[in-house]
């Protein structure tokens, strides 16, 4: 019996597996870069362990510090989580060789599906060799060989394209997954993207337990995700299950798993294997009733399965929850999380807990929401609400984007693909405002102002604020009087520093306030409070290009230099953050008079990198 289990990985990946540690009586032991010293993830394990000498964006892949650290904690099993070295069979061999127990599958399993070009090949499938990709292939994808979640993956449309996305996939690759190998494949257009959940043990039982549809990607990462997949045929599924435990079997698979297709025109198209759990798990758990990291660790004791997985109930449905900015490219986002709460009746898998700071070395999402409901409608309703009156006070976050998707008709009609957001994304984006919002947080600010130099008998000017809000400025104007608040347009009913009611046309509405310094909330929209008076040394030069986030410059254009001629659109700057690489753009054609960005240099948000100026007409 295992004991005591450490997790490789961190975040929310780590708390999800202490779950179900702790309730299986199970000692549960943390590792964690100094960057994460403060984190949850180890906070809240019974021991943690820094791992010392490496840079944080490296340290979760050092296999050699992590077995030393489960054997210096005492702990006798390790769970590799999703993400970094769980799909690296190298590692996997290395706690074995320890005498640890390993919570995952065998190491010639992980070797044979971990890269997806010997996967493609175990299917009797091939990927296209890059040096003869015709105009023919096109449009094609380069992919990352050993890991996912979009890192090191770029569409190609244009032939002369080609070899600067597979060096920017190299790249990309590298550094998220400690490898550089990169394919490349045929891209289907109007494709859906499902998977099905394996779950295997010694005893030669496979459980193929039914499909996820997580055709909702942005930059080839996942966004929504939900299970069963809707809209396929029987003889769809039987063919997905079917695909599935063959792939599981012809590698002895143990543990689990999952097997992606690309479906389309009632076609399924193999695309890799992840011998791993993976992060939308949490829906498949809500269909079939079940705990799957419980099995996992039941399947590392020697336990079998019955011979048929349970029966599937209802639907689920998962949003991913990122600190991302919509009006700044979507860069990811840094700072205090000051709180996190969703309603009841909704599952909240995170690793942040209210106070905590969002730092720049990992990836930016903030949690994963997760409903399960009777139908899929039902559970679309749910979680579109839960998400919309949820409370993320902190940085920008894609909460109006997930509420928005939820909503949109061909997604509640089930005719999503994986283009969706390459149609809809603009409008999706569109930040959700609430017009009252600034007249709330004006007048939950003036609570008590009145008893010191407050209502006059004789009329005066207005006060005035001025506030940041939906990437706009609004002005607001309201009055002391012998009754107390008072606003045009509307009657205040109450107000105070944490609530604020007013009466509109006969209405009354509620508005709950926080404020954090600048930033405030009032019930889901988001605030800045902005001087009365602009400073106008604060403003850049028209054609200035900024760093959206913090992060490290890691390329410059070729032959980028001051005096340089620069088209509109023209890629100039990349900084990666997150493990992702942000291109920095030219916004308009013109003579690039500054360059302050150099490889290597570490960047904060706002800081200036270069300025293009427009020629004068």
């Amino acid at each position: 019996m295992i004991s005591s289990v450490l997790v490789a990985n961190r975040g929310e990946i780590a708390c999800r597996i202490f779950r179900t540690c702790r309730e299986a009586g199970i000692r549960t032991v943390a590792v964690h870069s100094d960057a994460d010293d403060n984190a949850l993830h180890a906070r809240v394990a019974d021991a943690a362990v820094r791992l010392p000498g490496a840079a944080p964006a490296e340290t979760y892949l050092r296999g050699d510090l992590i077995v030393r650290a489960a054997l210096a904690s005492g702990a006798d099993a390790v769970h590799p989580g999703y993400g970094f070295l769980s799909e690296n069979a190298g590692f996997a061999r290395a706690v074995l060789d320890a005498g640890l127990v390993w919570i995952g599958p065998p190491p010639q399993a992980v070797d044979a599906m971990a890269s997806k070009t010997r996967a493609k090949r175990l299917m009797g499938l091939a990927p296209l060799d890059p040096a003869a990709v015709t105009e023919g292939d096109l449009p094609v994808l380069v992919k990352a060989a050993a890991g996912g979640g979009g890192r090191g993956m770029r569409i190609v449309r244009r032939l002369e394209e080609l070899e600067a996305a597979l060096e920017g996939a190299r790249a990309e690759a590298a550094s998220a997954f400690g490898d550089g190998e990169v394919f490349v494949e045929p891209y289907i257009e109007r494709g859906r993207h499902v998977e099905v959940q394996i779950l295997a043990d010694t005893h030669g039982t496979v459980w193929p337990l039914g499909t996820r549809d997580c055709s909702l990607q942005r930059r080839h990462q996942k966004v929504v995700e939900e299970a069963p997949a809707p809209g396929l045929t029987e003889g769809l599924v039987k063919e997905l299950r079917t695909l599935s435990v063959r792939a599981a079997r012809a590698v002895s698979y143990v543990g689990a798993g999952t097997v992606e297709f690309l479906v389309a025109d009632g076609r399924a198209h193999f695309l890799e294997m992840n011998t791993r759990l993976q992060v939308e798990h949490p829906v498949t758990e809500a269909v079939y009733g079940i705990d799957l990291v419980a099995e996992q660790i039941r399947i590392a004791e020697g336990h079998a399965l019955a011979k048929e997985p349970p029966p599937a109930r209802g639907h689920a449905i998962e949003a991913r929850l990122y600190a991302e900015d919509p009006a700044h490219g979507w860069a990811p986002q840094t700072g205090t999380l000051h709180r996190l709460a969703v309603p009841d009746g909704v599952r909240l898998d995170t690793g942040y807990t209210d106070g905590d700071t969002i730092g720049v070395h990992y990836d930016p999402m903030l949690a994963k929401v997760v409903a399960h409901a009777p139908t899929r409608a039902e559970a679309v309703r749910r979680l579109a609400g839960a998400l919309e009156s949820a409370a993320v006070h902190g940085p920008v976050t894609n909460r109006d984007l997930l509420v928005a998707s939820l909503r949109h008709e061909e997604f509640t009609a089930a005719r999503m693909d994986t283009g969706f957001y390459d149609r809809h994304l603009a409008a999706l984006a569109e930040p959700a405002a609430d017009p009252y919002a600034p007249l709330a947080a004006a007048l939950a600010d003036a609570h008590g102002r009145s008893r010191f130099g407050g209502w006059r008998n004789v009329p005066s000017q207005p006060q005035v604020k001025r506030y940041a809000m939906a990437g706009q400025e609004h002005e607001v104007r309201y009055r002391h009087t012998r009754d107390g608040l008072a606003a045009d347009g509307v009657r205040v009913v109450h107000a105070d520093a944490r609530l604020v009611v007013l009466d509109v046309d006969g209405v009354r509405r509620r508005f709950t306030v926080a404020r954090y310094g600048d930033q405030i909330h009032v019930d889901t929209t988001r605030l800045t409070a902005l001087p009365r008076f602009p400073d106008p040394v604060a403003r850049l030069a028209p054609g200035s290009l900024v760093a959206p986030m913090p992060g490290t410059v890691v390329r410059i254009a070729e032959g980028l230099a001051e005096g340089a001629t620069v088209q509109a659109g023209q890629g100039l700057i990349w900084v990666e953050a997150m493990k992702m690489q942000h291109l920095i753009s030219a916004p308009v054609a013109g003579t690039l008079t500054a360059l302050h960005a150099e490889p290597g240099r570490q960047v904060e948000p706002g800081t200036l990198l270069a300025v293009v100026q427009e020629p004068s007409s």
